[in-house]
């Protein structure tokens, strides 16, 4: 059965045996959101509590009269009257370049929230999980209902740089095109300008990435009626998402299945908001600063300065395990 995981620093799916137990569910929820004590909740319309604690752990779901599949989990961490920090578990997905989880915790870990009431709704971060296909989960997420479609987005961008050789030349990439198409359906290569610019053309849709630390706008693709909204941190990409909710529109409670994530183009509302919620992720320094951080190579152990630094290295060596260097 698959699950989806909805933390405090976004969403994930799980999946889980059929005669998976309690525990095991347990262990995949912490393993997922780094937390050792946690409230689950679950359905909706009709959001209820998920008591895991009241059952035993080698019990399997299905004779707990749990059917979670397809199901969204929201967990939130567990107030435990102390302030000892709660243990994480140690066996946590290896980076590959420093991501957002790495920025301070008040940004991450209550993403802001903005009222739009014209909209009868509210505006609010989706933030994409921790990996090198954050870009190609941003975008999937926005045009492709949420799917898991990072290899077929990447396989688009391989075939558009083959069909299109004069277009996309070895000055533009800045390496060989068959060199490229082979390094970009890499799952540990990540994307940027030119993949969206490909990936808007290619579903002839406007795709807008706000920068945080600028809020500089990039439009890829300006025309079509539709565009969709990233926000790119420096080094990581996450989707604007507009959620439906109750007056005053203050706080989304649904879950992120009912977001609207393609906006009419003409639409100026969408983009001050998009905007004005990149102001607060600004403010929260939820950025990094891309040309001045130092990157450790995992590979070789190398140390490099910015993403460009990082970048020539791993066309030159093929290394693309990189970790921030302390």
């Amino acid at each position: 059965m698959r699950v989806r995981v909805r933390g405090p620093a976004g969403q994930s799916t799980v999946t889980l045996d059929d005669d998976a137990t309690v525990g095991d569910l347990r262990s995949q929820i912490a393993e997922t959101t780094g937390l050792g004590a946690f409230d689950v909740k679950y359905g909706y319309p009709e959001i209820r509590p998920l008591t895991l604690d009241t059952l035993q752990p080698d019990q399997k779901l299905t004779e707990a009269g749990l059917n979670l599949n397809g199901e969204q989990l929201i967990i939130t961490k567990k107030d435990t009257g102390n302030d000892h920090p709660e243990p994480i578990s140690t066996n946590q997905p290896q980076l590959d370049k420093p991501s957002p989880s790495q920025k301070p915790k008040d940004a991450s870990d209550d993403p802001p929230e903005l009222p739009s009431p014209e909209h009868s709704g509210t505006f609010v971060l989706r933030i994409m999980p921790d990996d090198n296909s954050c870009l190609f989960r941003a975008v999937g997420s926005a045009i492709m209902g949420g799917m898991d479609a990072m290899n077929e987005l990447r396989s688009v961008i391989a075939q558009t740089i083959h069909e299109n050789p004069d277009l996309y030349s070895e000055a533009v990439l800045e390496r060989k095109p068959e060199d490229y198409c082979r390094w970009i359906q890499n799952e540990d290569s990540w994307g940027g300008g030119i993949e969206l610019s490909i990936l808007s053309k290619h579903f002839d849709i406007e795709i807008c990435s706000i920068d945080v630390q600028t809020l500089r706008v990039d439009r890829f693709n300006e025309g079509p009626p539709t565009r969709c909204i990233l926000v790119y941190s420096g080094i990581h990409y996450d989707t604007i998402a507009l959620s439906p909710s109750d007056p005053p529109f203050t706080h989304s409670h649904a879950p992120p299945e009912f977001d609207t994530k393609v906006f009419d183009a003409a639409d100026p509302i969408v983009l001050d908001r998009s905007l004005a919620l990149c102001e607060v992720l600004q403010q929260k320094h939820y950025y990094t600063d891309t040309a001045g951080f130092q990157i450790r190579c995992n590979t070789c152990g190398g140390v490099f300065t910015g993403e460009k630094g990082a970048t020539q290295h791993a066309a030159q060596t093929g290394h693309y395990d990189f970790g921030e260097a302390s």
